[in-house]
């Protein structure tokens, strides 16, 4: 799922420790099938490794330039998979 970018976040002039909780607040503001184009200094793998802990299956991440100074990434927001609701469930956890 590609989307354009509601908001550009470029996070190279903040410092570093104020950087993720900033991205990671204006995700959260996102409606379903909105999108944050990150700007950054270097590669941003280890906040996806992050999104993956926090929102799993809830996040599409899409490189748009891969440095080598400058990295952008389009992070948009996905629905939540429903495994009851599409027919995958296994049955491992009763139906419920």
């Amino acid at each position: 799922m590609k989307s354009a970018p509601s908001s550009i976040v470029d996070v190279r002039r903040l410092e570093p420790r104020f950087r993720h909780a900033h991205i990671f607040s204006t995700f959260a503001a996102l409606d379903v099938g909105s999108a944050i184009e990150l700007v950054n200094d270097h590669d941003p793998r280890p906040l996806y490794a992050q999104f993956q802990s926090q929102w799993p299956d809830r996040f599409a991440w899409n490189y748009l330039e891969q440095g080598p100074w400058v990295w952008r990434v389009a992070i948009t927001k996905v629905p939540a998979f429903d495994a009851h609701a599409s027919g995958g469930c296994c049955g491992g956890c009763g139906g419920a």
